[in-house]
């Protein structure tokens, strides 16, 4: 999927689910449940036992469609990011700014999410051409820093993860944030096995996104 179009459906969503788990069935699991929800964008981050391998098995799967897309998460430098986008990742995502990662996403026209949480910081990653502003942790600062950032950038794009919840969701997308990076709030379920909470969960998560939009 082109880049744009892959930019497209995050926003169109609004919703990332951010996956940790403790093996890869569990990881596999969890994806699974968070796209019988309507997620359409899975995280699956550098921090889950063997997740390059779990990339590759999502991203044959989903080869070609438009409904889902598969990213990888938690992704440090370049050299992960590289791994990542051969295993078949759609989109990075850094919990912080890297410019060398940012730029190699770049070269291979695979969307880039870097992580800040000042204007100094927002700007860089602007400026050296990273797509989505990845606002960590937000539970620091609450959706106000969205509005605060937005004043003197207002071409800012941004999403949130950390501290998001079913509550607080709408108020993060009121203040203009693009979409949602959700991880134990939506996937808190895999701690019990129960995995069918995570789909209803992902589906109002996703109905909150759309009432704040409208």
């Amino acid at each position: 999927m082109d880049k744009e179009k892959v930019l497209k459906r995050i926003r169109e969503c609004g919703l990332v689910a951010v996956v940790r788990a403790d093996d890869a069935d569990q990881a596999l699991r969890i994806s699974e449940a968070c796209m019988k929800g309507g997620v359409a964008a899975i995280e699956l981050t550098y921090t889950v036992p063997g997740v390059t391998k779990i990339i590759e098995r999502l991203a044959a799967e989903y080869k070609g469609s438009e409904d889902f897309i598969i990213g990888a998460g938690t992704v440090l430098d370049e050299e992960t990011a590289r791994i990542a986008i051969l295993a078949g990742a759609q989109y990075v995502v850094s919990p912080y700014f890297r410019p060398e990662m940012v730029k190699l996403c770049n070269r291979y026209r695979v969307p880039v999410m870097a992580g800040a949480m000042t204007i100094k910081e927002a700007a860089e990653v602007m400026e050296s051409g990273g797509d989505i502003i990845k606002i960590f942790p937000g539970e620091l600062f609450g959706p106000k820093i969205i509005k605060a950032i937005l004043g003197p950038l207002p071409h800012a794009r941004m999403m949130p993860t950390g501290g998001v919840t079913l509550e607080n969701a709408a108020d993060w997308i009121q203040a203009g944030a693009v979409a949602v990076g959700v991880g134990s709030g939506l996937t808190g379920g895999a701690k019990t096995g129960d995995y069918a909470s995570i789909t209803s969960t992902a589906i109002r998560f996703i109905e909150a996104i759309k009432r704040a939009r409208a």
